[in-house]
């Protein structure tokens, strides 16, 4: 599944998901444009470890939540790298709470980051896309979005709308051979997991079929799947990759 001399933005690329993806996707030939809205440091590690792999890669701070300082960070990739072939929806935040203690602002919050964020980058990388007739988009939704999930009304109604926006931006972009595809992961080792506490998660692990939770790398290979030619006839899918927790 070469990714050869392509190139991927990918939003929240400096830990996590993000950063297994553009790791993952830099071993199979692409340069990444990593994309943070805070930590620079984990920023610059992410980078400094692509680059170790032989392929370049910048990063890029932007909030993703504001239309306009993503259009200007899509320009500026654009001038670095001359194109960009493949986006990654992933940059997401939870504020966690009852719909009965929830502060409007949690709620909007989440919804700015996780689904605003997603449809900024969309509507300003597909310009990018049409002009060269190709691309692939996917984007980093959730079970939750699918099953709900006690204490977070904001993130599943984030992850389900990213998910009818997956299959709209799909259907939009297809005659110019671009895919839009969504990933659901279930429980995933990385630090906004762990602010569930071990008791959560211990829990989680035995609803799961496989027994355990999945690790970054698991979402990484079904991104690059889904950025390859392998997946060129896939589009407007959400593919679950959970263990089985949601069967």
């Amino acid at each position: 599944m070469s990714l050869e001399n392509k190139i991927a933005l990918i939003t929240g690329a400096s830990r996590g998901i993000g950063r297994a993806i553009a790791l993952v996707m830099a071993r199979q030939g692409a340069d990444i444009a990593v994309i943070y809205s805070g930590n620079q440091q984990a920023a610059e590690e992410t980078v400094q470890e692509i680059r170790a792999l032989g392929r370049r890669a910048e990063h890029f701070r932007c909030n993703v939540a504001d239309f306009s300082e993503t259009a200007a960070t899509v320009k500026e990739v654009t001038k670095q790298f001359g194109t960009i072939d493949i986006l990654v929806n992933n940059a997401g935040i939870t504020r966690d709470g009852l719909i009965l203690m929830m502060k409007e602002q949690d709620f909007d919050d989440v919804i700015a980051t996780n689904l605003k964020g997603a449809f900024n980058m969309t509507r300003h990388v597909s310009g990018v896309m049409l002009r060269k007739k190709a691309g692939r988009i996917i984007n980093i939704s959730s079970v939750s979005g699918m099953m709900g999930n006690g204490g977070q009304a904001n993130y599943a109604a984030a992850k389900a709308g990213l998910i009818g926006l997956t299959k709209t931006t799909a259907k939009e972009l297809a005659s110019r051979n671009i895919t839009c595809n969504a990933i659901a992961p279930g429980f995933v080792e990385t630090d906004m997991a762990k602010k569930l506490g071990e008791e959560t998660l211990a829990s989680a692990a035995k609803a799961i079929p496989l027994g355990r939770l999945g690790k970054p790398e698991d979402i990484a290979n079904t991104a690059v799947f889904l950025a390859s030619d392998s997946a060129a006839y896939i589009t407007g899918e959400v593919i679950k990759v959970d263990g089985g927790l949601y069967i």
